[in-house]
């Protein structure tokens, strides 16, 4: 089996040592090449090579950024039954997508399993979701999550803090999530969100799309937003008519009590297959916690069994 191991040294939880003892226990067990990131895309352009070049495993070693760029760069050319089984090794500060698979959070024993999953053939296949925007905007594929508007000024401001060297921890993404809430703008909605077989919802403040559930995770505590969501079904909505504060509060409260989100102001479906969201102004868009700038018009959709994946 020839496999490459794709390492971000710049994740939060990656170390050379560490990287050194998952190689040299991957050589143990296949035919290994390994590449260290040294630039954004760096991830997708290797792992898009090594589907060129026939090999069968590509590993993630790093945070959910490294896992979503060799996703994208394994289903490059859309989605094809030849294409590598993907590995990973949690090396980021949350590890959403790891974590909703079950493997754990430790990258020893997540190595270990790893191996054993190798050795024993263990895989699944996984659905994805996919978002395209207007005109020359590349599509982008995305594992667990994707959202316009809160959520993604969240992400877009901690990657300004990390770039100064900030740690991402729980604690910080918090305190951005309240002051980044205090600077929208919570009396004029923006978006529209349509659904095939159902009226367009008008006067939406912000979406988030699931292709899994949890959400993500503060530290420990799994966030649910769409609690019938999986890798084995459509995406999952959650939307917004009005931000003001009893709402957010109630809707908080909700998912850190693990409760089912509900109320009169959540537009909230799981399993679908297509969802279309369109913008008066542009509002900032993040993939798996990867901001993609700001966009009037996106498309997310479901691609069913898309990925395989070591277990």
């Amino acid at each position: 089996m020839r496999a490459l191991l794709v390492v971000n040294p710049q994740a939060t939880a990656t170390t050379p040592a560490g990287r050194d003892v998952l190689a040299h226990a991957l050589a143990s067990a296949v035919k290994l090449d390994v590449l260290e990131t040294d630039y954004r895309g760096h991830a997708a352009d290797a792992a898009r090579e090594a589907a060129a070049s026939g090999f069968d495993l590509v590993v993630a070693h790093g945070g959910d950024g490294t896992v979503n760029e060799v996703v994208n760069g394994l289903l490059a050319e859309g989605v094809r039954d030849d294409a590598p089984m993907l590995g990973v090794v949690p090396g980021g500060s949350a590890n959403v997508f790891a974590r909703a698979l079950g493997l754990p959070r430790d990258p020893v024993e997540a190595t270990h399993h790893l191996l054993r999953a190798v050795e024993e053939g263990s895989s699944r296949r996984v659905g994805l979701g996919r978002v395209s925007g207007e005109g020359e905007q590349a599509a982008r594929w995305f594992t667990f999550n994707a959202g316009l508007g809160w959520d993604a000024d969240v992400v877009a401001r901690m990657e300004t803090l990390r770039a100064k060297g900030r740690t991402a921890t729980p604690l910080r993404y918090a305190r951005v999530a309240v002051t980044s809430y205090f600077r929208l703008d919570r009396g004029h909605p923006r978006l529209t969100v349509e659904v095939p077989g159902s009226e367009p919802v008008d006067g939406v403040h912000l979406a988030f799309v699931s292709n899994t559930d949890p959400w993500t995770y503060l530290d420990a505590r799994a966030m649910h937003l769409n609690p019938g969501c999986s890798f084995d079904g459509g995406l999952g909505l959650f939307a917004l008519r009005t931000l003001r504060m009893p709402t957010v509060l109630r809707h908080v409260g909700q998912v850190f009590l693990n409760r089912e989100p509900r109320g009169e102001n959540l537009v909230r479906l799981d399993d679908v297959g297509t969802i279309k969201v369109t913008c008066v102004d542009p509002v900032r868009l993040q993939v798996d916690g990867d901001h993609l700038g700001e966009r009037t018009a996106v498309e997310f959709s479901s691609a069913s069994a898309a990925l395989r994946v070591a277990v």
